[in-house]
Order: structure tokens, then sequence, then C-alpha cells
């Protein structure tokens, strides 16, 4: 696919995720209904209305492409496909049980193992992310498009992490020494990938955790923007494998976190 051609697709799906999170918003008011599924994590009713509201627009903009989506994917089943839909219809359910405001609505087309199209919906906080290509990662808020990128935009001489735990694991707290890390903040859900491609965070480290549709909007989000993603051993981080579960990650807003 051409840059016009994903851009189009990607545009195509704002109205849709716009609609999406506010009825995710309007199922919380008026009471969710809670199920805990096989792997023990809770699933609701809005993450399944969601889920269906994005997953049938998909379908009628890329009827050939395959979609797998947290909700209604068969892990005993081989991806095989060399493109398709990474659906995750609320990142972050328990926060968004929990009544909190970084829950995400995510989307990613994946191409070659690679994130060429994500969208992400902060519902709570009247946000969506989304980007095509390299370049072309935007911010839709109060009405307004402003095309985003990584520059620095915490303190001079400050290099500020996000984490996903309040207590970072040695592997983690080790791997931002190295990168000389003044301060940490909690963040939840693929919101950490949108806030490092505002610029307004350096760093994020994580073991293995997780499945890629956890990762794949905000990946394509951050790196279109201009942060630079692998593994903790800099090797490149790459989707469509068979059990769906993440390496582990880094997230840096530039190779000169000082800049």
């Amino acid at each position: 696919m051409n840059r016009n051609e994903l851009k189009l697709i990607a545009e195509n799906l704002i109205e849709t995720f716009e609609i999406a999170g506010k009825e995710s918003v309007d199922i919380y008011k008026k009471g969710l209904i809670i199920k805990i599924k096989a792997d023990k994590s809770p699933v609701s009713n809005g993450d399944l209305k969601v889920n269906e509201l994005i997953c049938n627009k998909i379908r009628n903009l890329t009827p050939n492409i395959p979609i797998i989506s947290e909700e209604t994917v068969n892990l005993k089943l081989k991806n095989n496909a060399k493109i398709f839909w990474l659906i995750d219809p609320i990142d972050g359910t328990k926060e968004y049980i929990a009544g909190k405001d970084e829950y995400t609505l995510n989307a990613a087309l994946i191409i070659d193992q690679k994130p060429v199209i994500g969208l992400v919906g902060v519902p709570k906080k009247k946000q969506l992310f989304y980007s095509f290509g390299l370049g072309d990662s935007f911010l839709k808020e109060n009405g307004k498009i402003e095309n985003i990128n990584c520059s620095k935009k915490t303190p001079k001489n400050q290099i500020i992490a996000l984490t996903s735990i309040s207590k970072p694991s040695e592997i983690v707290l080790d791997k931002l020494k190295q990168f000389k890390v003044t301060s940490m903040v909690k963040m939840a859900s693929s919101y950490k990938f949108c806030a490092i491609a505002k610029g307004s965070f350096d760093i994020y480290a994580a073991k293995e955790r997780a499945n890629e549709w956890d990762y794949a909007a905000g990946h394509a989000v951050a790196e279109h923007a201009g942060a630079i993603i692998k593994t903790l051993d800099g090797k490149p981080f790459l989707y469509g494998k068979n059990d769906y579960r993440n390496p582990s990650l880094l997230i840096l807003r530039s190779n000169n976190l000082n800049d």
C-alpha cells in the first residue's frame, strides 16, 4: 500500500474511533457487566461493544484483510498472514472498570511484521492519536489536528521515564540507569507510547509482557512521530508471532534524550 492508501484508511477510521470512545464512556456510566476470561483477565460489555464498532468498520474498509482482536482471537490458530489488523478494543480494562482516564482504544495495520497504521483513542481525555507513516503522526484534540513529533518537552537536564508498575524489575531499572533517567512516572495502557510521541516523556522500558495487540497501535504512533522502538537487547520489534506474545521493549524519544 502507498502513503495515500494508508492515509485514506486511517482517516476513515477517525469518526468510528470517536463514536466508539463515546460509547465506552456511556456504557460505563450506565453500569458495566464484567466477566472473567480464561486467562483470568476481566472483560466488560464496554470492551465488546467497542470491539464490534471498530471491527465492523475495518471489515467495511478492508474486507480482504484479516482481523486479530484480543476479544475474538483463537490462539490455537497460527497467523501466517503478511498483512493483518491487530485490535485491542480497550487496553487498560482494569483502569476502564475503575473509572480512570488512561484506558485506550487501539487498532493497527501490520504489513511485513511492522505497524504501518496506528490509531489510539483516549476517550476520557478526549484525544485521538493516529498515524500512517514516518512524519505522519497526529493528535486530534478539541476539534483540532496537530502533527506531533518527539521533540523534547521535558525540562532541560531531566530524563523522565514511564513505567507500568510502581517497582520496575532490576532488568528495567538497569536499562533506565544506562540512559541516566532522573525520575519515573507510572502510566497505564498504550497511552505511554503516545505520551512519548508528543515528547512529554523520554523513555519506556519493559520486560517481556502483554500481547501484540497491546503495543501495535501505540508503536505506530510513536515510531511515526520519530521515536526509536526495539527490544531491550537492541533487536527489531516485530509482529506476527504465532503466540502473539511481546518480547521486551524499549522506547526512546530519540537517540539523544538530552536534546
